[in-house]
């Protein structure tokens, strides 16, 4: 594997990663811009359309049909939230050239497509065209509510609400139901004009040959552009509440969810993480073993990280007559972790989950995306291996600070309505 980033002018990073194993290519473009409630709606609009139409391909089926011709290829976009930023991205993935039955250039082709879709969209006299609009924002809109519907996953953002509340982080990637429905066509373009020109960017393509043409037709692309974007920061610690805030809220539910969020002012990432897979992030966890299998109080329970803004959550999916078994429970937990109760064995099974996750980086494009992304992130450009090693020589005394570093601010209960007689 051969890893190399350069940097265009506007603050533009590319880097590539060479590895000979695959039989594609792989194109990501991520654009990061700080995440607002007033401007998250339009930008996940302005990007759906962005990869599923443009000014030669006016059509979904159109750009789809194009796309199987060449030999199955796909474009796709996507929008996530890191800590208080939101990521815009749209990734393409085709065949390499090598493999091409008659000799086609598929990358020179699909470089024609996503510099098509990104840098001539379809649209017209400040709007995106209507149809491809309509499309998109109904699917926005679904999307909104397919997450309202996934109660597990709506707890959680329900709770990062509560926790990080006056913070971009508490925001959806998404926006709300609200705005999604006003944004128009007009607003959606303005939206993609002022991310491309004043977004951070970063690209990785992946492949199992240098092709010089793709940073290239880039680099040329983007210098087109009037830019003038700015370095983002991508930790953001989140401040603790003075008093742990409880918020709870009735729905048609047939078991509870309970959401605890905890922040720390310890900037010991490695022994955070592993702070919170001894603690709840794998089957032999002590959330897991004591909260779910000896004690029954939760169906699951789980811990998770929010690295940027220095906090950790743990979701648990309970009968409303043990939420207060359960929250004692968790508590105490996370007091035996502090009071230096980790077990050899649990202290192993937490590094070597960790070891197995770290392994699996490079075994598809998208892993080497997201790694060096984070890499990049992070500022700390390392192998996986070179992480691992820094996470073995975490020791038990750290992960016991780490521990007490962790202070409860907030807790999330979506309540199963009573029923009435």
């Amino acid at each position: 594997m051969k890893y190399n980033r350069a940097v265009f002018d506007g603050n533009i990073g590319f880097s590539s990663v060479i590895d000979e194993k695959f039989k594609t290519n792989s194109l990501v473009i991520r654009f990061i811009t700080e995440l607002s409630a007033d401007t998250a709606a339009d930008n996940a609009v302005a990007f759906g359309i962005l990869s599923d139409t443009s000014s030669e391909y006016r059509t979904i089926s159109e750009l789809n049909e194009k796309l199987s011709m060449l030999y199955g290829a796909s474009l796709s976009s996507s929008a996530v939230k890191r800590g208080d930023l939101q990521i815009l991205g749209v990734r393409a993935s085709w065949l390499s050239n090598r493999y091409a039955i008659d000799g086609e250039d598929i990358t020179g082709e699909m470089l024609d497509i996503v510099c098509g879709c990104l840098f001539s969209p379809n649209a017209a006299d400040g709007k995106f065209d209507e149809e491809a609009f309509r499309i998109t924002k109904r699917d926005l809109l679904d999307k909104i509510e397919s997450e309202i519907n996934n109660k597990r996953g709506y707890a959680l953002a329900r709770a990062a609400e509560v926790a990080f509340s006056g913070e971009p982080a508490g925001h959806s990637c998404y926006g709300t139901k609200e705005t999604a429905e006003k944004v128009t066509p007009g607003s959606a373009y303005k939206a993609y004009k002022r991310i491309l020109e004043q977004a951070q960017v970063e690209i990785f393509y992946i492949a199992p040959e240098e092709n010089p043409e793709v940073e290239k037709r880039l680099r040329e692309q983007f210098a087109g552009l009037e830019r003038s974007s700015k370095n983002n920061t991508f930790d953001s610690p989140s401040p603790l509440k003075s008093e742990p805030e409880r918020v709870s809220e009735e729905f048609d539910v047939k078991q509870s969810k309970m959401v605890l969020a905890f922040k720390t002012e310890s900037d010991d990432k490695p022994a955070v993480k592993l702070l919170s897979t001894v603690f709840g992030e794998t089957p032999v966890s002590k959330l897991f073993m004591n909260v779910r299998e000896k004690l029954s109080l939760c169906y699951y329970c789980a811990s998770r990280t929010a690295g940027p803004k220095r906090a950790l959550f743990v979701d648990c999916g309970v009968e409303k007559d043990n939420i207060g078994k359960a929250e004692a429970e968790i508590l105490h937990q996370l007091d035996e972790i502090r009071n230096g109760n980790i077990s050899d064995e649990e202290l192993s099974s937490a590094v070597l989950s960790i070891e197995n996750a770290l392994r699996a980086v490079g075994d598809t494009p998208s892993s080497y995306a997201a790694w060096y992304f984070e890499r990049f992130c992070e500022n700390d450009m390392i192998t996986p291996q070179e992480q691992f090693e820094i996470y073995k020589a975490v020791t038990k005394e750290r992960i016991v600070a780490a521990a007490k570093s962790l202070k409860l601010d907030s807790v999330y209960l979506m309540l199963n309505k009573e029923v009435q007689e």
